[in-house]
């Protein structure tokens, strides 16, 4: 039986406090990018009690992605936009949810980013992650950022650190390994990149705002 939504709101509250979780409760997150890290985060993100997610991405689940997206072997070939949103509300059936199947550009950004208060870049292509902190950083310097740079390979899942790069930009990962370099993306790696976004998304809203 599903919770109901007081249910799931008293549970919140009393492990987060009632005020803190009426900021969470209140608070829209953009997850840009639905792989490996966007996916952990925003699972992440709802399980924390966040109020509302908007979900950017233009790919579908290929089988490859199963080592370390959060979808299931049911749901290859499916758009990840729509995949995770099943998957969420599983997990959180309260939340609302935003989904936006399609490539983030100069030129739609502010149309799809503006009614968040917080943007997580989550994108795999340097280009693209670059693209994105940039035009916040220039034309939505009201907004928080938090993006996510180095997370592949084999080694130590302790290089992987968040860092505070300007008032209101926050990069997360080791800063070095690539995957185009022949790293492989293993999940646990991945998801302690993830984990981080996701934690300084939420430090953010409670006023944390120190690493």
């Amino acid at each position: 039986m599903i919770p109901t939504r007081d249910e799931m709101e008293k549970a919140f509250a009393m492990r987060h406090g009632e005020e803190l979780q009426k900021k969470f409760a209140g608070t829209t997150v953009a997850v840009c990018g639905l792989g490996g890290l966007g996916s952990n985060i925003s699972i992440a993100l709802a399980r924390a009690g966040v109020g509302k997610l908007i979900l950017i991405d233009f790919d579908q689940v290929d089988v490859t992605n199963l080592h370390r997206q959060q979808y299931k072997a049911s749901q290859v070939g499916m758009d990840k936009t729509e995949a995770i949103r099943e998957n969420l509300k599983e997990i959180a059936p309260y939340l609302e949810v935003e989904v936006h199947n399609i490539k983030v550009t100069e030129e739609n950004a502010r149309e799809i980013l503006e009614k968040a208060d917080i943007v997580c870049e989550a994108f795999d292509k340097a280009e693209a992650k670059a693209m994105l902190v940039n035009f916040v950083l220039e034309n939505m310097s009201e907004k928080y950022i938090v993006s996510g740079s180095g997370m592949a390979g084999f080694d130590s899942a302790n290089r992987i650190q968040t860092k505070r790069v300007a008032k209101k930009f926050y990069l997360c990962g080791d800063g070095v390994s690539d995957v185009n370099e022949g790293s492989g993306l293993f999940a646990a790696r991945v998801m302690v990149c993830a984990a981080h976004q996701a934690h300084t998304i939420l430090r953010i809203i409670a006023g944390e705002y120190e690493v």
